[in-house]
């Protein structure tokens, strides 16, 4: 049988909603119905000149018998319990915010959930940058100890992000807990106005006892992995391990035509949000 084209909504007409909704307008598995955000912004009026239907009531404006999946790119705190309401009705709930509830989800390390679950939390570019490498990491060692940095430029961080950044450390702390299996972590976050804007950088640091050979490889194979995925401009480089100590720096550049190449903060998350709902969508059948 053929695969169903699903209807999307998009919440938060921000940086990140009006880049999905770009986005889905070249997916083959999802269509864009609805871009949802603030009365009068200036992202409303953009997402209707790609053709979208626009609302200015938010997540209310969600209907679940009118959309299939619903992208949230709005802020963490605002609606947790309408979340859940959603995906209890069968909506795929994909959360780009930093907020609670779902299951963390990053394609290359376990994409393989988003074809069951209905509440899938991306927990934060930061994750979906570190994630990767920590999954191979946890597979050559015992990890004590993590600490992640991410610097992002300051251009490519809307108004929502930045209200969250405390979500966003507490989110991405427990989800760098969870796929390196150790019960200590860290992770600082950085806005830098420099000009010209750096690419999205996220460094990684892991402190553990004994570490098995093939390390290196290992990482350059997950990096390989996210690059023909979804983030063609995904690299990990210098790989160290010295005296228990591993440092692994991710960079992470735009390459979507019409992003700039600083946002690899919005690539990297929003090409994984479309692509585990192109994988959800690959399973309900017309």
């Amino acid at each position: 049988m053929s695969r169903r084209i699903l209807r999307a909504a998009v919440v938060g007409a921000g940086l990140l909603g009006l880049d999905l909704a770009e986005r889905l307008a070249q997916s083959p598995d999802l269509v864009c119905g609805l871009v949802a955000g603030r009365l009068g912004s200036a992202g409303l009026r953009r997402a209707a000149r790609l053709g979208c239907a626009v609302s200015d009531a938010g997540i209310d404006a969600v209907d679940p018998a009118e959309v299939d999946v619903v992208f949230d790119a709005s802020d963490a705190t605002a609606h947790p319990a309408r979340r859940a309401e959603l995906a209890g009705a069968g909506v795929l709930m994909v959360d780009l915010t930093p907020g609670t509830g779902g299951v963390v989800v990053a394609p290359t390390v376990n994409g393989h959930l988003a074809e069951t679950a209905r509440h899938l939390s991306l927990v934060s570019c930061g994750g979906q940058a570190a994630l990767p490498v920590l999954d191979v990491i946890a597979r050559h060692c015992a990890p004590r100890y993590v600490e992640v940095v991410t610097t992002a430029a300051a251009a490519s961080v809307g108004r929502a992000g930045r209200r969250n950044l405390d979500e966003y450390i507490a989110a991405t702390e427990a989800a760098v807990r969870q796929v390196a299996g150790t019960p200590q972590a860290k992770v600082l976050t950085a806005l830098t106005p420099a000009l010209p804007a750096p690419a999205f950088r996220v460094q990684v640091a892991v402190l553990a006892g004994d570490v098995e050979p093939g390390l290196a490889d290992g990482i350059e194979a997950a990096a390989r992995a996210v690059r023909a995925g979804f983030a063609p401009g995904y690299e990990a480089a210098r790989v160290t391990t010295e005296r228990g100590r591993i440092t692994v720096t991710v960079t992470v550049a735009a390459r979507r035509p019409g992003l700039p190449g600083h946002a690899g903060n919005v690539e990297i998350i929003n090409a994984a949000a479309v692509l585990l709902a192109q994988r959800h969508a690959a399973t309900r059948k017309a």
